[in-house]
């Protein structure tokens, strides 16, 4: 909670810090890599800091932040400081990392406002920045309290990989060393860490795909994009046999337990949570009623096809609806041509699961919304900085 003090220098700065928070976020990681460009080698993405999209990430979220408190008082936006936690802790973000953040942060917002910076304003904003700072502390020493190891990465070597949909590779990694391993949960995600060309090692997160409670293996299933820096390295480079680091499974797109009905709606490469959950419901053999909606460019580029079906063929109250934008529809299969549609596989006690593009997300979250489905019942995973959270 804002302390009396400071509560209304918040509210009456919010909107110019919010305004201009989209320009101080550029300042403040130029200052931050200057100072640590350590932080470049395996935990920031260069790709991310040059599309500009984590730095709208970062803006976002400190803008929302600062608005919960003073629009919710006696609360904290948990959804978005979950997301941020579970990214956080699965690059292995530590709390003597905050102080360098704020360091950095508030030199960027003085060279932004100049004079205009009040040491009430600073101190103000200041409070803002702990708030939210030891908010996400609290949540990741409890994520990380629930791994089996204290080791962010580990050696993971890869022992199969196998072609599925169009430019989409499913890659097999067993442990190669003796690091206790963690179980995931369907839905979760790893951080994959490799060094680049230049020897500078990247992270990405990749959702567990298969083999979600082993403790021999994790599976992730890779679209390649041919413009960006790690995927072609990964689909190009990586050999079986060869050695690479992954994290311990974090995020919090987990299949909830309740037994309502439930709508998987997926496009492209977003339907890895979805073949994870359904391979796990299916292990269990349960019994909920589950709709499953697929859109793709086309039939042949479906990811994981087989895994999926196989799945929804073992689960008596489970369907699938498809969508192609292109190609021949496929025999056999609820499949129609042009965009998804959920409006008729809802109900009013759905639970909503989405995953794929942002403009896939927002067209279908609005179809949920619209059919009287309760944000709080729509769940969504971004692939990468979640900037639609943000905004």
């Amino acid at each position: 909670m804002l302390s009396t003090q400071s509560r209304p220098v918040i509210e009456a700065t919010l909107p110019i810090i919010a305004e201009r928070i989209s320009s101080i976020t550029p300042k403040f990681y130029q200052r931050l890599f200057t100072a640590h460009p350590e932080l470049l080698d395996g935990t920031f993405s260069r790709s991310n800091q040059k599309n500009g999209t984590q730095q709208q990430a970062l803006a976002g979220s400190i803008a929302v932040f600062a608005t919960h408190l003073i629009t919710n008082p006696e609360t904290t936006p948990e959804t978005m400081l979950a997301r941020i936690a579970h990214k956080h802790t699965s690059l292995g973000v530590v709390e003597e990392q905050y102080p360098i953040v704020y360091e950095h942060l508030f030199a960027a917002i003085a060279e932004d406002l100049g004079d205009a910076l009040t040491p009430e304003i600073a101190d103000a904003w200041t409070e803002v920045y702990w708030l939210m700072a030891h908010a996400l502390i609290k949540i990741e020493k409890g994520l990380y309290s629930q791994q089996a190891n204290a080791t962010a990465y580990s050696p993971w070597k890869l022992v199969e990989r196998t072609e599925t949909g169009t430019d989409s590779v499913t890659f097999s990694f067993e442990p190669a060393d003796d690091t206790a391993v963690t179980v995931a949960a369907p839905g979760q995600f790893v951080s994959v860490r490799m060094p680049m060309a230049d020897g500078v090692r990247q992270v990405r997160q990749f959702t567990l795909s298969n083999d979600i409670e082993s403790t021999t293996r994790r599976t992730v299933t890779v679209k390649l994009d041919v413009d960006g820096e790690f995927t072609p390295v990964l689909h190009n480079s990586l050999k079986v046999g060869d050695v690479v680091e992954l994290s311990n499974p974090y995020g919090d797109l987990v299949i909830d337990e309740d037994g309502s009905p439930l709508v998987i709606a997926t496009a492209g490469i977003g339907c890895t949570p979805s073949a994870a959950a359904l391979q796990v419901l299916a292990a269990k053999n349960s019994t909920r009623k589950i709709t499953v909606l697929h859109a793709d460019q086309e039939f042949s580029a479906w990811p994981l096809r087989e895994q999926m079906l196989a799945s929804i063929d073992a689960l008596p109250q489970a369907s699938i609806s498809t969508w192609f934008e292109r190609g021949e529809l496929p025999e056999g299969l609820d499949a129609k041509a042009g965009y998804m549609d959920l409006t008729d596989s809802l109900t009013e006690d759905s639970q909503v699961y989405l995953c794929g593009p942002l403009p896939f997300m927002h067209a279908v979250r609005s179809q949920a919304l619209a059919a009287g489905i309760p944000a709080d019942r729509i769940h969504y995973e971004v692939f990468g900085p979640d900037v639609w959270l943000a905004a």
